[in-house]
């Protein structure tokens, strides 16, 4: 491999030279100069008709001083991180992306090398590769453990990391919610207070200590835990899924033919009652006798929900932003921004049901899909979520909005590349 480069080398040195002697003797290539004309023509064409079907916003101008190199992992996925690797350069921070239904390693590959040319020494991106084509129809908990087994070889084999978060599209996001829950560690530690690490009690003094609760995932700090076009709540009736126009008929004909779809169907439209227990989703609203999942999303710093306000025919806003429709914001008060063109409401961190009772398993009807949803709602959003609401309304690209959120393929999801961008701008390192 190296020898061929060489030869290249050596060749391409060789015709300059005979170019360079060429000029010296003033013998002119028309031919040459013909066909330099004609591809400098070519090029100008080639890039108006590129800029114009393909538009690019000043936002997506990243720096190109540190490219990026894709390499194989052993797990079969990729890690994405910078070549440019001078004294010192560890990055410590992992981020684990997530595909879809049906979805590839290779769904992520145009955000993983933008958040790696945005942090080039800060992070390292791992495309996951576990769960991927008719692997996506065995369940949401056998995808989960596949990931969390995957993560936990990624972490073995690169120990300078030290932090840790996760970015999962559409079933991705619920994949990466078990995952993180078989992931979870909380441990105690007792640690000495007071500048001199002891305290005054009742005139004496004596050692004192805090009982501290450090949680971590895979024996990392967690830090973002961001999902895009996730269907949260699931897709059983409630116009969860748009392209069943909300029709009662539709959405009960599409639950009894969830089976297409494998386990990960039934989970999805809460169909599953493995072993007489609730559907998984509604469990993983809650911490439950078997994992943690509340706990293990309550570890990071940052929650984010990334949803399509509409022309997502798979995912509903609703399920997506982790709201009830009554609470959907405006569309009449919706605004664009600049900078990021697609995104038309932003809504800070807050929890919305703290003070709600959540309803215990046992008094939940689940035969009644509404009852479930409402449940899953108030357990979720104990916690505190950052909401990003994304229309691509008037983009020729609005019926791929489901994939568009994502950049799924640069070719077909361009117009994307700012909810991408707005990702990378507001990254918590």
């Amino acid at each position: 491999m190296g020898s061929s480069k060489m030869d290249k080398g050596l060749n391409f040195s060789d015709e300059d030279g005979v170019e360079e002697r060429k000029s010296e003797m003033g013998i002119e290539n028309k031919e040459s100069k013909k066909s330099e004309m004609g591809f400098e023509k070519s090029n100008k064409k080639t890039k108006r008709k590129r800029f114009f079907i393909f538009p690019k916003f000043a936002c997506m101008r990243l720096d190109d001083e540190f490219p990026v190199v894709e390499t194989p992992a052993h797990e079969g996925g990729f890690d994405v991180e910078t070549s440019q690797k001078g004294p010192g350069h560890a990055p410590n921070h992992l981020v684990v992306m997530v595909n879809g239904i049906i979805g590839s390693v290779d769904d992520w590959k145009y955000a993983a090398e933008q958040f790696v040319k945005a942090y080039p020494r800060d992070i390292i991106v791992y495309r996951s590769r576990s769960n991927y084509s008719k692997l996506t129809f065995d369940g949401v908990d056998v995808m989960g453990t596949r990931l969390a087994e995957e993560v936990q070889s990624v972490v073995k084999r690169t120990p300078h990391l030290q932090k840790i978060s996760f970015i999962g599209h559409s079933l991705g996001g619920l994949v990466c919610r078990y995952a993180i829950a078989k992931l979870y560690e909380q441990s105690s530690a007792r640690i000495a207070c007071g500048q001199d690490m002891e305290c005054s009690l009742n005139g004496s003094t004596d050692s004192c200590a805090e009982e501290v609760s450090k949680r971590k995932i895979v024996g990392l700090e967690p830090v973002n835990f961001i999902t895009c076009a996730t269907p949260h709540l699931g897709c059983r009736g409630h116009k969860q899924a748009p392209a069943f126009c909300g029709l009662y008929s539709v959405e009960k004909v599409a639950a009894r033919s969830s089976w297409l779809l494998g386990r990960s169907g039934r989970h999805l439209f809460l169909k599953d009652h493995d072993e007489g227990k609730p559907p998984l989703l509604l469990r993983m609203a809650n911490d439950s006798e078997d994992l943690p999942f509340i706990s293990a999303l309550q570890s990071f710093k940052r929650r984010v929900a990334y949803a399509n306000t509409n022309f997502d025919y798979l995912v509903g806003w609703s399920t997506s932003s982790l709201r009830r429709r009554s609470e959907l914001p405006k569309r009449r008060n919706m605004k664009k921004v600049d900078k990021y063109p697609h995104i038309v409401n932003v809504d800070e961190a807050t929890s919305v049901s703290s003070t709600e009772e959540t309803p215990t398993m046992a008094n939940i009807n689940v035969h009644n899909s509404q009852e479930m949803e409402e449940a899953m709602i108030r357990g979720l959003t104990k916690l505190s979520w950052e909401r990003v609401d994304v229309s691509f309304k008037g983009s020729i690209q609005r019926f791929l909005a489901h994939t568009a959120i994502q950049v799924q393929s640069y070719n077909l999801n361009s117009d994307g590349v700012d909810v991408i961008q707005h990702m990378i701008d507001n990254f918590a390192l």
